[in-house]
Parts: C-alpha cells; sequence; structure tokens
C-alpha cells in the first residue's frame, strides 16, 4: 500500500514506529496529486512549499502524540488560512489572501496538520454538483464524466483519489454528506454549534456547519475529537464537553432502536439505491438492531423552507462582496455603477439567481408570505426530530435518490438539480448530527459503471457519539469503504 492510500489511524502508527516520515507521507500525496489532479479538478490551490514545511517542521519535532500531527489535509477553499489564498471558488475572491485563519484550521495546525492545499467547491458552497466552480469542474474518481456531488466536492474527490488522507468540508444542505455518498468516502455534518464557523465564508449562517470528511468512522472521530468545542469567537457554539468520541466506537449496537422514516423512501428515488440501502438496514439489524418505521410528516416541506431560509441568509451575507474593501472590482465611473458591475460579472449565475430569490423573500410585502412561513415550518420539521428521536437511538436513511449524475445533465434545470439534496437538507433545518458511510454500489441507469451508495445515519442533539459508533460497526462488518476506484 502506498502512503497516501494510508488511513489517519494507520499512518499516525507508522510515524510513532518511524516507519516513514511526514514529509514522506506528504510527498506521497503531492505525488498523487501531481499524477492525478488534471484529470480531477480536485484543488483550486496546491500548498506544496507550506505542506513540506509543516512536514519537516513535525518530524524535526518528533512527537506524534496528537492523533493528526503529520497528516496532509485538504482544506475547501471556503475556510480562511492566513497568507493562503482563499477564494469560495468565486471570481470576486479569485485573489483575496486573508490574514488570518478559521479557528478549525488554527485547531489543525496545533495539532500539526500538515496542509497540502485548497480544494474545489461550488461558488460560494451554492451547488450540488461542484460545477459552478469559477476555476472549472471536478470529476467524480469513480467515473470521470459524473459529478462528484456538491459543494465540497473537491474535497470528497481528493480523498477518493488519495490524494490527501482527509478533508475539511461544510454542510448548509448536504454539501459535506452529499459528495462522501457519490465518492464512497465518510462525511459527518456535526449537530449545529458543536465545531466553530469562525473564519469560514458564510452561506446561510442559521444552516452552515463544518465537518470532517475521511476515509472511515474511525478517522472522522479522530477529526472530529480535534475541532470540536466552544469558541469565543463564535457565539453559536454550545458550551457542551466534548466526549471522547474515539473510546464509544467499539461499543455493540445490539438493542439499540433505528428508525427508517417512511418519508425517506419516495417516488422518484433509484430503485437501485433503495435496494443497496434496504440492505444496508438488513446488515444492521443483523448486527442487533432494532429496526422500526417511523414517521416525520413535515418532512416533505423541508426543500421548500431550505430554498427560502437559505437564499435570504445567502443574499444577506453575500452583501459585503462589493468591490470596495477586497476581492473583484469592475471599477466603473460612479460608486453605483461600480457595485452593479462588480456583483454582476464577479458573482456566477447561480450566485445571481439565488441573492435575487433571498432579496425577493426578505422584501417588504413578500417577508410575511414567504421567510416568516418557512421559519415556523421549520419550526414543525425540528419538531418532528426531536419528538421522534426521544423514542429511539437515531435514524436511517438514504443519503441521496441517485447514485452521481452525468456532468452538465442538471445545470440548466436548477429544480432538478435542488433535488439532489432531498434526502439531506431537512437535517440541517432541525440542526441535528448525521454522517454518510459508503453502503454499496448500484449501477446507474445512463451508465453501466457501478456508482457508489450512501447510507446517512441521524442522531439526536449533540450524539455524534451514537451514529459514529453505529457507522462504525457497519464498517467493521462490511468493506464497501475499502473499495478504490481505478481513474
Amino acid at each position: 500500500m502506498n502512503l497516501n492510500q494510508l488511513t489517519i489511524k494507520q499512518a499516525n502508527d507508522g510515524l510513532k514506529k518511524k516507519e516513514f516520515s511526514s514529509v514522506e507521507l506528504t510527498q506521497a500525496c503531492l505525488e498523487q496529486i501531481k499524477k492525478t489532479d488534471k484529470k480531477l479538478g480536485a484543488f483550486i490551490t496546491i500548498t506544496e512549499d507550506l505542506a513540506l514545511t509543516q512536514a519537516r517542521a513535525v518530524d524535526k519535532k518528533g512527537d506524534f502524540s496528537k492523533s493528526l500531527a503529520g497528516i496532509p489535509v485538504a482544506i475547501k477553499d471556503i475556510f480562511c488560512t492566513a497568507g493562503v489564498k482563499t477564494t469560495a471558488a468565486s471570481k470576486i475572491l479569485e485573489n483575496y489572501i486573508p490574514p488570518y485563519s478559521a479557528t478549525v484550521v488554527e485547531k489543525l495546525i496545533e495539532q500539526g496538520a500538515v496542509i497540502l492545499g485548497k480544494t474545489n467547491m461550488d461558488e460560494f458552497a451554492c451547488g450540488s454538483s461542484t460545477e459552478t466552480s469559477y476555476f472549472g469542474q471536478t470529476k467524480n474518481p469513480w467515473d470521470l464524466g459524473r459529478v462528484p456531488g456538491g459543494s465540497s466536492g473537491g474535497s470528497a474527490a481528493a480523498i477518493a483519489a488519495d490524494q490527501c488522507l482527509y478533508a475539511l468540508g461544510t454542510d448548509t444542505g448536504g454539501s459535506i454528506r452529499q459528495p462522501a455518498s457519490l465518492c464512497n468516502i465518510v462525511g459527518l455534518k456535526p449537530t449545529y454549534g458543536r465545531v466553530s464557523r469562525f473564519g469560514v465564508i458564510a452561506m446561510a449562517s442559521s444552516l452552515d456547519q463544518v465537518g470532517p470528511m475521511t476515509k472511515t468512522v474511525e478517522d472522522t472521530a479522530l477529526v472530529l475529537q480535534a475541532i470540536a468545542g466552544l469558541d469565543k469567537k463564535d457565539s453559536t457554539t454550545v458550551p457542551k464537553e466534548v466526549p471522547d468520541y474515539l473510546a464509544e466506537l467499539n461499543h455493540e449496537i445490539k438493542g439499540l432502536k433505528i428508525g427508517v422514516p417512511k418519508e425517506y423512501f419516495v417516488a422518484g428515488m433509484d430503485p437501485a439505491v433503495e435496494k443497496t440501502v434496504r440492505e444496508a438496514i438488513e446488515k444492521l439489524e443483523k448486527l442487533g438492531a432494532k429496526i422500526t418505521e417511523v414517521s416525520l410528516p413535515h418532512a416533505p416541506y423541508g426543500l421548500a423552507v431550505y430554498y427560502i431560509i437559505m437564499p435570504s441568509e445567502l443574499s444577506t451575507n453575500l452583501a459585503r462582496f462589493d468591490g470596495v474593501r477586497y476581492g473583484f472590482s469592475a471599477k466603473a465611473k460612479t460608486l453605483f455603477e461600480n457595485y452593479l458591475q462588480t456583483r454582476g460579472k464577479g458573482f456566477g449565475a447561480e450566485i445571481r439567481r439565488r441573492i435575487m430569490l433571498g432579496t425577493y423573500s426578505l422584501s417588504a410585502g413578500y417577508y410575511d408570505a414567504h421567510y416568516l412561513q418557512a421559519a415556523k415550518v421549520r419550526t414543525l420539521i425540528k419538531n418532528d426530530f426531536e419528538k421522534t428521536l426521544t423514542k429511539i437511538d437515531c435514524l436511517i436513511t438514504p443519503t441521496s435518490p441517485t447514485v452521481a449524475f452525468r456532468i452538465g445533465e442538471k445545470m440548466d434545470d436548477p429544480l432538478t438539480m435542488y433535488l439532489a439534496d432531498i434526502f439531506t437538507i431537512s437535517i440541517n433545518i432541525a440542526g441535528v448530527p448525521a454522517i454518510s458511510i459508503p453502503a454499496g454500489f448500484a449501477k446507474p441507469k445512463d451508465g453501466a459503471t457501478e456508482m457508489p451508495v450512501g447510507l446517512q445515519l441521524i442522531g439526536k442533539q449533540f450524539d455524534e457519539s451514537t451514529i459514529l459508533r453505529v457507522a462504525h460497526q457497519y464498517q467493521q462488518a462490511t468493506d464497501w469503504h475499502m473499495k478504490k476506484p481505478s481513474f
């Protein structure tokens, strides 16, 4: 096995035993990036010099007691990184270099992490396919003619292609979990408030959450341990003790009650995906879990609620990008013309569409009819999850209704594209944690190559431990997560 193919746990063990150095591990990842990224387009910026400098520093110190010390990581290009270009995959921030780093990036650096670069994404995290990036399309390593999912598609593709050992992503409506599902990796969206968002370019502030993307559930637990916790710079983080996630992974799941929401098995879902997910549920039942059907009656309204709340918050957050203080500026003759031209030329079509939707929803005469109604239904959806999760330990659903679709297939039909996140959006609205794990493969209707299928586990607020435990036990009994693309 090449060094870049290792998991975090395997690499940490090897570094402790001095079987290889952090520099050798980092060089293996950089070589893989050089060899494969012209095909994939997973990275926007590669920080080779920084990575090797960090790796040498860790090797010189020789302390690998922290699980992420010396381990190469890729950072989604929505996290501010001091001295390193941070673009949010947009022309408007094409050459922006922030003077500070996001809290989670600082936490990784404190651990001794090695930063390989910044990964591609949908512009300002708006998309489900990584096709809206100003810097070009990321391709799925399992089939280069298909999307890797979005908006954290670059991070997912980089891990699946063994360009890095793990990555950071953000999840506003499924942007960690959906690409994890489509690329056969693990992706966790923690509870809202579990991980700091300080220094993360905001999309929709009440929905955004930072999370790890890894090769195994064990690695996810290690990364979450490092980045979770209260941050005085982020008032939405919660002063709750962070449990030892790794210690709880190996507890058996016999007797755990897992609910299957009937609303998540709907018409229009790919039958091959449903079959694969049903088989995964049966596997958990054989491991001793008690499977029961439950109902989340307001879940079908999640998509409508999301596409009012998210654009409204996005239009507010993106108002700061005006070409005056930083970023791209059209340099027009008047201030008003400068605003219009800067934002018109600096933002891509999908961003402009969402800004207009959000501004409309918040405008006088429409706020009560749209945004306020959506906020009320959001409460009903949140109550559904809280009520159901008092009776069971976690929920299980498909992550995506289909396997990865073809590049360009949905770009001209925004409504069809938005449906790609139909199984993930409600979790962000409710603020609960959820994880996607590899659960098998299915043939798409329009191709012969089998593509990955993800299984989603949803937990109670701040109970990441249970869904990590169930996911880990599933991985101990299966080998789907060990399959690699042969691109």
